[in-house]
C-alpha cells in the first residue's frame, strides 16, 4: 500500500553521540505503515526499527521501553513496571500487569516511627522505598505475543547505552535538579553525576547499563532476576538498608488480566483493570458524563468541564474506599461501573454549584502517584495496537542507581497507604484497601486505553501524570468522540483535572479564561498549573489512514516504520 506521510515539528537529522539536537517529529499521517508514539525520539525510532526488520507492535513494545530505560532514564526503566493492554488484528484482546509488588519483608507500618508517625521521606527517598521491579519480566511476557527473537529487540537499547546520546535542554536540566538526591542517595558515583552542571549536547554513555541489557539479551528473564544482576540488586539493598531479596526477585511475577470492555457511543473502550484504578475511572466518567448529552456543549467550555469535574469527583471518591489490589481486597469492579450505581451517583449533580467532595465520598483521599510515567502508543501495519504505560514513580524513582548495573531503582512503595490518613508525597491520603502488605501491587492510575470502532482499533490512547492520567485520557476521549477535535487539536488543547481531595480543580494556563471565571461563580476552588500530562494518540479511520500525534508538552515524538 502507498504510503503517504506529513511530517510536523522537525528539527535535525537523527540523533545520535554526534548530534546535539533532538530530531523531534511531532506528528506524522499514514496509510499502511506502523506507528509509535513514545516520550524520546531514539526510542520511538528503536520501536519502528524493529517493525521495519519485520516484527509487529508487540516487538515495537518491547524496544521502544528498553530504549526508554536507556534515554529517558527519570521515567522509562528497567527497575520499575507499568501496564500494557493489547489488542490484536485476530480479535484478542489481553493486559499485561507488571506493576511493581511489595518486598516479603513488607509490612503495614514498615514507614511508622514508635509513636505512630509516618516517615514519609522513608516511603519517597532511598533504599526502603523500591519495590520489586516487574518491567523485564513484562517485557518478556510480552515477548509471546512478538514476532522477533528478545536478543534483536534489545539490541537498540544496548548500542544507545555504551555509544552514548545527546541529551537535550530539558533533560540536562532535569538531571542538574536532582544531583543532590543522587549524592545523598547513592555510596558510588553514578553516571548521572558529575563536577559541573549537565549541558544541552552532554554525551550520557552507561556502560554498566549496557553490561545489564546484555545479561539480560544472553540470559532471558533470569539474566535480571537471577545471577550477577539480582545479587547486585540484592547488595544495594544490603548497603542501604533495603529489604528487597534475592528470593523476592526470583519469585516475581506478572499478572495478565481480563481488560474492562464497555460501549461509549458506539465505540468499545478497552482498558486497564487493577490494580489500575485508571480503567475503572474511565468507565465512571464517560458513563457519568454521557448522562448530560456532553456532546451538546462546546469542547472547554463552562458547561462541559462542570460535568466533567463532577463526573471526575464521584470516581476519585471511589478510588480511595474501594480500589487496590484485586488479590487482596473485594472486587467491586462490576457494582462500581454499573448503570444502576452510577445513575444513583449522579443525582446529586446540579449544574448550578460545585458539588461538596464530602456530600459524594468518606473523607479520605487517594494516593497520587508521581507525574514522572510515560506512555507508549503503538499499531502496526497489520492493525495489532498496544498501549503501555510505564513508571519509576517520582522523578527518577528513588534516586538510587544499583552499582554495578547502571540502572535506577522505583520508590513505588510510595503508591501505597503508607498510614490511612496520613498524605503521601503528592498530598494524597489513602485507605485500607491499598494498605502495605507483603506481595501487595500498589494501586496505580495508569490508563493505557484502545478505542474500538467496528471491531477494529480507533484510538490509541495514554499519557503520564499521575493522578491526572484518567482525567486527560477522558478528556483525549470526549474530545474526539463527542467534540469532534482532530488528533492534534485532541491532544494538545489545554487541559483540567480534578480528584475529589484536594477540593481544588487544576487548569493549564493558557485554559479559557471565561470557564475559569463561570466556574468560580459556582463555588469551585481554581489552581492554574503549567502544563498536565503529555498525551500520546494514533487515530485511525475506516480506511486504514493513521494519524499519529505526539504531546507538545514534551519532546515526545513520533517515529514510523
Amino acid at each position: 500500500m502507498k504510503k503517504l506521510v506529513f511530517i510536523i515539528g522537525l528539527s535535525s537529522a537523527f540523533l545520535n553521540a554526534q548530534y546535539t539536537e533532538i530530531n523531534t517529529i511531532k506528528e506524522i499521517r499514514t496509510t499502511g505503515k506502523g506507528l509509535v508514539v513514545s516520550a524520546h525520539p531514539l526510542a520511538s525510532e528503536a520501536g519502528a526499527k524493529v517493525m521495519k526488520m519485520g516484527g509487529n507492535a508487540y516487538d515495537a513494545a518491547i524496544a521502544t521501553q528498553y530504549a526508554l530505560a536507556v534515554v529517558y532514564p527519570q521515567a522509562g526503566n528497567i527497575g520499575g513496571g507499568g501496564f500494557l493492554v493489547g489488542v490484536k488484528n485476530n480479535g484478542e484482546r489481553f493486559t499485561i500487569d507488571f506493576r511493581e509488588t511489595a518486598p516479603a519483608k513488607a509490612s503495614r507500618d514498615m514507614y511508622l516511627d514508635k509513636n505512630g508517625k509516618a516517615n514519609t521521606d522513608l516511603s519517597q527517598n532511598g533504599h526502603l522505598a523500591v519495590g520489586i521491579p516487574g518491567s523485564v519480566a513484562g517485557f518478556f511476557a510480552t515477548a509471546k505475543h512478538a514476532k522477533l527473537h528478545m536478543s534483536q529487540l534489545i539490541q537498540p537499547a544496548i548500542e544507545l547505552a555504551e555509544k552514548g546520546f545527546a541529551i537535550t535542554e530539558k533533560e540536562a536540566n532535569l538531571l542538574n535538579s536532582q544531583m543532590k538526591y543522587f549524592d545523598e542517595h547513592n555510596k558510588s558515583k553514578t553516571v548521572f553525576q558529575k563536577s559541573t552542571p549537565w549541558k544541552q549536547g552532554d554525551i550520557l554513555v552507561q556502560k554498566e547499563l549496557a553490561e545489564t541489557l546484555k545479561l539480560i539479551q544472553k540470559n532471558g528473564a533470569k539474566g535480571f532476576y537471577e545471577g550477577k544482576t539480582a545479587e547486585l540488586i540484592a547488595a544495594e539493598m544490603k548497603r542501604g538498608n533495603g529489604i528487597i531479596t534475592l528470593n523476592d526477585l526470583k519469585n516475581y511475577k506478572v499478572a495478565e488480566r481480563k481488560p474492562i470492555a464497555f460501549d461509549y457511543k458506539g465505540h468499545e473502550i478497552i482498558t486497564m483493570p487493577l490494580p489500575s484504578s485508571g480503567g475503572i475511572l474511565l468507565s465512571q466518567m464517560l458513563k457519568m458524563s454521557g448522562y448530560e448529552n456532553i456532546e451538546k456543549y462546546q469542547q472547554n467550555s463552562p458547561e462541559a468541564v462542570q460535568i466533567m469535574v463532577e463526573a471526575e469527583r464521584r470516581a476519585f471518591a471511589d478510588r480511595a474506599e474501594y480500589m487496590g489490589d484485586p488479590g487482596f481486597i473485594t472486587d467491586k469492579t462490576d457494582y462500581l461501573v454499573s448503570e444502576a450505581y452510577l445513575k444513583s451517583r449522579w443525582k446529586s449533580y446540579s449544574k448550578n454549584f460545585a458539588t461538596k467532595s464530602s456530600d459524594v465520598g468518606k473523607i479520605i483521599a487517594q494516593p497520587k502517584e508521581s507525574t514522572e510515567t510515560t506512555h507508549i502508543s503503538i499499531i502496526d501495519k497489520d492493525g495489532n495496537a498496544a498501549a503501555i504505560t510505564t513508571t519509576l514513580n517520582g522523578l527518577y524513582g528513588s534516586k538510587v542507581v544499583v552499582t554495578g548495573a547502571g540502572f535506577l531503582l522505583n520508590n513505588e512503595m510510595d503508591d501505597f497507604s503508607v498510614k490511612p490518613g496520613v498524605p503521601n508525597m503528592f498530598g494524597a491520603v489513602g485507605g485500607e484497601a491499598n494498605a502495605i502488605q507483603p506481595g501487595k501491587r500498589m494501586l496505580s492510575s495508569m490508563t493505557p486505553t484502545i478505542v474500538m470502532k467496528n471491531n477494529k482499533p480507533y484510538m490509541v490512547v495514554g499519557t503520564p501524570g499521575g493522578t491526572t492520567i484518567p482525567t486527560s485520557v477522558y478528556q483525549s476521549i470526549v474530545n474526539v468522540v463527542d467534540f469532534k477535535l482532530s488528533p492534534n487539536a485532541a491532544v494538545n488543547a489545554p487541559k483540567f483535572h480534578h480528584q475529589w481531595l484536594p477540593e481544588i480543580v487544576s487548569f493549564e494556563k493558557n485554559f479559557p479564561k471565561y470557564t475559569i471565571t463561570d466556574l468560580e461563580k459556582k463555588g469551585y476552588k481554581i489552581e492554574m498549573w503549567a502544563q498536565i500530562g503529555r498525551t500520546e494518540m494514533i487515530l485511525l479511520d475506516e480506511n486504514g489512514n493513521a494519524t499519529a500525534v505526539a504531546d507538545g508538552r514534551g519532546d515526545d515524538s513520533v517515529a514510523a516504520e
